[in-house]
Parts: structure tokens; sequence; C-alpha cells
């Protein structure tokens, strides 16, 4: 306990190194301003954008690369409330719910209270779950270190059960992806023995597939592909008003308070299960809103609280979506596993181990994203008109850029003309997939987690001698007791993530 406390002192030190912390806070700024670009483009989301730009995180020092990531992240899902407040389009999944005030708002000539409402539920909700993230990340680390590898085993298997379950698609249609992840990561070596399996005879792949090129196109590529099926409009007519009437006052924010806080608590317990994500959040933490209201009647008709409830549930998901990624290794949701990826890209390999080898840059990180919070705040206020008018750029304009910066982004990481095949290959096999609504997360998360939990079997059957059955049993109970545990708790958590994605479902259609 003591050694992490003082890892989170050290880390201190790191962040506010006076040699590098200027170019921390201005990587996160250009991080923050690039995710609200993004987020204001209805038809990129903030997934696409921190995909295509991962590569630039190979190329920086872990202090500047993973802020500038999570500076996209905090910026886009604020980024996606600017659209669907003015013009009733979303930017992204996470502000569907700010569409039933917003809109209402800025037709009554109130678009820039209702943006600077969405803003400071935002900035609230997503810094009080980064510092409950950072208290909560301690004890679980603790944790974390005290298993081996039955339990590490056990625990990853029950994650990929669990992710298949909370997915957005059907659940066999999850397992049938998982595995489908399994078998991909299989591909190339073996981590024990170094063995070449299912290569092929292509001699590019007995090093297996490539992350970064995977990622990208299982996540990027497939969605600017969708978006381009929609044939979307290329420019969106749009009577903006931010401009027009009174900034939010102190008492209109402090009357909204217990929502924010509500939204808050929402959000975060949300953000702990793997697969559920922003969008229920945002429609929970609305329902829950409008239900303590003393005047429910005026939700969906231009209500500054509806947007606060919205905005904070969705943001306070972000902290502890981190946790398991960061102490287990297991990514939650398809924003982990682009962040799971820039800190195996930057040598922080995400794990029980990782708390204890590299501490202080873990704490620096967590600190720096907690910081990213106030400099969200200072630059979504005094950037508000700005992408207020980024809603007019045409998508035919951007689409082939984007689709660019892709392809040469995975180039210049290895120079190696195959990642650019990889990543093409899983930009269909992406495009495919969501087509026919089979969810993507299981692939990525079983394709992330595949050797570790290879690895971890093949060290248990070592410490076995032969008598697994006796092994596990007798020595490791709790190993036991997790495998057991599992069904049990896919299906809860299946059955609770129905009930709230039903719950947002029957909402959405009763405000339409």
């Amino acid at each position: 306990m003591e050694d992490l406390f003082m890892s989170m002192g050290q880390g201190a030190g790191i962040l506010f190194n006076p040699d590098t912390f200027l170019l921390t806070v201005l990587y996160m700024i250009g991080g923050l301003l690039l995710g609200m670009f993004v987020g204001s483009l209805p038809g990129l989301t903030t997934l696409t954008a921190m995909a295509i730009l991962l590569p630039i995180v190979f190329f920086l020092p872990p202090i500047f690369g993973i802020p500038f990531l999570l500076g996209i992240y905090k910026g886009g899902i604020y980024g996606g409330s600017i659209p669907a407040i003015l013009v009733s389009m979303p930017g992204t999944g996470a502000a569907v719910a700010t569409t039933f005030d917003g809109p209402a708002l800025t037709r009554q000539g109130k678009g820039r209270k209702a943006l600077e409402m969405a803003l400071f539920s935002s900035v609230i909700g997503d810094f009080s779950s980064d510092v409950f993230t950072i208290f909560m990340i301690v004890p679980i680390a603790l944790i974390a270190l005290k298993i081996g590898p039955p339990e590490l085993a056990a625990v990853l298997f029950l994650s990929l059960i669990v992710i298949s379950a909370t997915g957005s698609g059907a659940f066999v249609k999850g397992l049938l992806v998982m595995v489908l992840g399994l078998f991909i990561a299989m591909i190339g070596q073996d981590p024990i023995g170094a063995l070449s399996r299912f290569t092929f005879g292509i001699f590019e792949l007995r090093s297996g597939i490539s992350l970064l090129p995977m990622l990208i196109g299982l996540f990027a590529l497939s969605e600017l592909l969708l978006n381009i099926e929609k044939r979307a409009s290329a420019y969106i007519d749009a009577n903006l008003k931010s401009r027009e009437g009174d900034r939010l006052t102190w008492a209109e924010l402090r009357s909204c308070g217990r929502t924010i806080m509500r939204s808050t608590v929402i959000g975060t317990s949300i953000g702990i299960i793997p697969g559920v994500g922003q969008v229920v959040a945002a429609f929970v933490g609305y329902a829950a809103a409008k239900n303590a209201s003393k005047h429910p009647e005026r939700f969906g008709k231009g209500e500054l609280e509806g947007v606060a409830a919205a905005e904070a549930a969705n943001n306070a998901v972000n902290g502890p979506t981190l946790v398991p990624m960061l102490t287990f290794g297991i990514p939650g949701d398809n924003i982990t596993a682009i962040l799971l990826g820039a800190f195996v890209a930057v040598g922080m390999r995400p794990g029980p181990e990782l708390m204890v080898e590299q501490g202080p840059q873990v704490f620096a990180i967590l600190l720096a994203m907690v910081l990213a919070n106030v400099l969200f705040l200072i630059v979504g206020y005094l950037s508000i008109p700005l992408f207020a008018r980024v809603v007019r750029i045409p998508k035919s304009l951007l689409m082939p850029m984007t689709i660019m910066f892709a392809f040469a982004g995975v180039f210049a990481v290895r120079n190696n003309p195959t990642d650019l095949y990889v990543l093409g290959a899983f930009g269909v096999i992406g495009y495919v997939l969501r087509k026919y609504r089979f969810d993507v997360a299981p692939l990525a998360m079983a394709f992330i987690l595949g050797p570790e939990i290879e690895r971890a079997v093949s060290q248990t059957l070592s410490l076995s001698k032969g008598d697994l059955f006796g092994y596990v049993m007798f020595e490791r109970p709790i190993t036991v007791v997790i495998l057991v545990l599992t069904p049990v708790i896919a299906y809860s958590l299946w059955r609770r993530s129905m009930k709230l994605r039903r719950e947002s479902q029957a909402m959405l259609s009763q405000e339409e």
C-alpha cells in the first residue's frame, strides 16, 4: 500500500516536471480540440478519431502520447453534444439523450446556455469519476498483485464472456465473434514454444497480426465504410444560434447541482460494468432526473436540467472503464481497447504487474487525466462559438482525407506494406460484421486477451505438474469459484444490460 501511494507522489513529480509539463499541457489541449472537432461532426465518432490518431503515440513519450489520446476521448464526448443541441443531430451516440432538450433550447434562443450547461456538466461528471478512479485503482491493484496464473486465466475468461454478453449485439453473435478473435490471436508463433501456427505458408504472418492496423481497420475503417454507404448529405443546413441569448448563470448551474451529482454517480456505476457505456448511462441519467424533478412535464421541451443529466452521466463513465484495463489488462469497451493498444505501444503493458513496475508513470497519466478536465473547461468555454460552426464542413471532403490519414499513419509506424493489407482486411471484416449487426468489440477483446489467456493457462499447466484437476480444486479454490460463477455473472449482467437498453429504447421512442 505504501509503495502505491509513494508511486502516486512520484507520478505527480513526473507530471509537474518543469521540463515536460508545458508540452504535456499542449498535447492535452491539442487532443481536446481534435476531440471536440471530430465529436461535432455527425458521422465521425470519437472512437474513429482515436483509432486513426493512435500511430502518433508510437513516436511520443508516454506522458505526452497517452494524455493526448485521453484529451481526444474527453473532448469528443462533449463535442457530440454541439450538433445535438444546435441541429438535433448527435455527433456521437453518447449525445442522443441530449437531443431531447437541447434543440428546444436552441429554438428558444438559449443555445449558448445549453452548450455551456453541457460543458460544465461534462467537466463535473468527468472530474468526479476520474478522482474516484485514482482512489479505486489502489485497492484493486493490490488484489491483482496477489493472484497467480490460474486466477488470472479465470478472470480473463470471465471478462471475455461478460464482454460478449453485454455487447451491443446478440449474446450468441458475441460468442461467435469472440471465438473468431481468439483464432486470429493464435496466428503466428505461440507465446511459449515460439512455434509457427495458422500462417498458411505466408512468411509475413509468422510474427502474428499487428495490433495497430487491426484496431484501426476494425473500428475506424469499418465505421468510415458504413458512413460512405449511408450517403449522408454533404452539408448540414443548420440554423446556428449558439451566440444568441444570454450566457448560463451561476444560479442556473447551481439549480442543476443535485442532478449533476446524481448523474455522476449513475455514470460512474455504469462505467464499472463492461460493455454498457456512455449511451446507456446518458439515458439512465436523463430518466432519473426526469423522475426526480418537480416539473417532469418540462423535460423534452427545453429543460436545462435534461441537458445536465445526460452530459454528466455520459462523461462520468470515462474514468471507471480504465480500472480493469490498467489492473488486469482487460479493456471494458472499444475506447479502452484503443487505449490498451496505446499503452502497449509506449512500452507499458497493462496487467497486475504494471502498477509495481511502472506505477509512477501510471499515476502521472491518471493525474494528467484529472488535469485535462480543468483544461477542458477553459478550452471548451473559449471555443464553443468556433465548434458550433464545424457542423457545416462537408463529409465529401472529410471522409477521403480520414481514410488517407488512416493508411498513412499505419504505414508510418513500421514502414511495412503488410500492415496496409491487414488494415484493409480488418476494415472489410469490421464492415461485414457491423452490417449484419455483429458487435466487433468481442473480436478485439479476444484478440488482445488471447495471448494472455494462453500464457496463463500454460503456466497453470506447468504448475500443476500433470494433475490439473487436483491442483486447481484443492490448491487454487478461488479459480474454481470464478469459473463456477462465470455463467451466473454473465447472465445477470446480460439481463441488466438488456433491461437498461430496453429502457433507453423506450425513452427514445417516447421522446420521438
